[in-house]
């Protein structure tokens, strides 16, 4: 592997990255909006919202899908670049609707991480994962989850993997054609490298061919490659004590590990900092499965 390099500064607070048709996508959150990084380097605004903006993903028709944290809206873009609403998560989220992954169908799941990052005064609660069928009906596909967050599907989309934040693991689902989600599994339990850090949230995660997931862990300052059982074979830090929240493997080859990096993520770490980047660094196995 080689060092770190810097694809794109000047962010505010960049998350949820994915690889689409031969571009990498990301949220840059507390800026409001979805940002495509083109061929040359620089990066163009897709669409801008007056709230936090967290996961995305496409419809088979290509149009973009983009939950909101607070509002627990799920928006659609449509091909004319307007927006309108997909479907609305309240009746069944309470509350930050944070990530999400798209199936190849349309099928979206959303995490609910049962808690108000932006209101820490609001109880929290099990967090859930809300199924969002193409046609725009709802239903929780699996619940009791720790801060569910980042989430891969595997190839095939027979497999899904979330990320616990706050129960430091990821949790594997059987993905049935339905859609729905069943045999909850251990993938990994997470271990914070240093022993006098306290824990090892999960974030943002991705897949390589081997199976191993890449971790994005904020607390630790760290990304690591985890194998189905817990085994680490790998950990890098981002240079300058930047703070790692989401990964995606991408490139030509998917064989480049984009991380989104930032100094914090509570309002006063970020509030009129452009202090984000995405960083880069190649890797030995490519990527695969989603995002």
């Amino acid at each position: 592997m080689t060092g770190f390099r810097t694809v794109l500064d000047d962010l505010v607070f960049p998350e949820c990255p994915r690889w689409h048709e031969g571009h990498l996508w990301f949220t840059d959150m507390q800026d409001h909006r979805v940002v495509r990084v083109e061929a040359d380097g620089s990066a163009t605004t897709i669409v801008g919202f007056d709230e936090v903006p967290g996961g995305i993903g496409w419809l088979p028709d290509g149009r973009l899908l983009v939950i909101l944290h607070e509002s627990q809206r799920l928006m659609r873009v449509e091909s004319d670049g307007s927006v309108t609403l997909h479907a609305d998560l309240s009746s069944v989220a309470f509350g930050t609707t944070n990530d999400m992954i798209v199936r190849s169908d349309g099928t979206a799941y959303v995490g609910d991480m049962g808690m108000r990052i932006h209101d820490p005064s609001v109880a929290t609660r099990p967090g859930q994962l809300v199924m969002v069928r193409p046609d725009g009906e709802i239903m929780v596909a699996a619940g009791d989850l720790a801060a569910p967050n980042g989430m891969i599907l595997v190839p095939g989309e027979a497999r899904l993997i979330a990320a616990e934040s706050a129960g430091m693991k990821l949790t594997a689902f059987s993905v049935a054609p339905d859609g729905s989600l069943s045999d909850r599994t251990s993938f990994a339990a997470l271990v914070p490298e240093d022993p006098s850090v306290p824990y090892s949230p999960p974030d943002g995660i991705c897949l390589d061919t081997e199976g191993a997931v890449w971790v994005a862990d904020p607390i630790g300052r760290r990304v690591l490659r985890v194998l189905d059982g817990g085994e680490t074979t790998g950990s890098m830090r981002p240079p300058d004590d930047l703070i790692p929240y989401a990964c995606v493997l991408g490139g030509p080859d998917r064989r480049t590990l984009f991380v989104c990096v930032a100094r914090g993520h509570t309002g006063d770490a970020v509030s009129g900092r452009r202090a984000g980047a995405i960083l880069a660094v190649d890797v030995a196995v490519g990527g695969a499965g989603a995002p």
